[in-house]
């Protein structure tokens, strides 16, 4: 490692990087705690309503409401607990009913 640098000041940025994706993403403007609504219908029409409002997706609604979905569920990993994670995972199949996609 160079003089004078640290080790930390590196990881941080990198750390830090999917909290940024999350608040700063242009594909969709997502409703405040959409992730911690109580069911996963809820869940689901949120993204959804998130989705098809949105006018810069580079995709269809749904694959961007999914795509959203899967990077939170993702970058949470280990830090959601069963219960969250089997919720989270009902919303995609919420989601897949409410645009039709088997």
């Amino acid at each position: 490692m160079a003089k004078g640098r640290t080790k930390s000041k590196h990881s941080k940025r990198k750390r830090r990087w999917s909290a940024r994706i999350t608040r700063e993403s242009i594909a969709l403007t997502l409703e405040e705690g959409v992730f911690t609504k109580p069911t996963p219908r809820k869940i689901a029409v949120s993204l959804k309503r998130s989705a098809d409002r949105s006018r810069r997706r580079k995709s269809t609604s749904y694959r961007s409401a999914m795509s959203m979905l899967t990077f939170f569920i993702n970058r949470a990993g280990k830090r959601l607990s069963r219960a969250r994670q089997r919720k989270l995972e009902k919303a995609k199949d919420e989601l897949r009913k409410l645009y039709g996609n088997p």
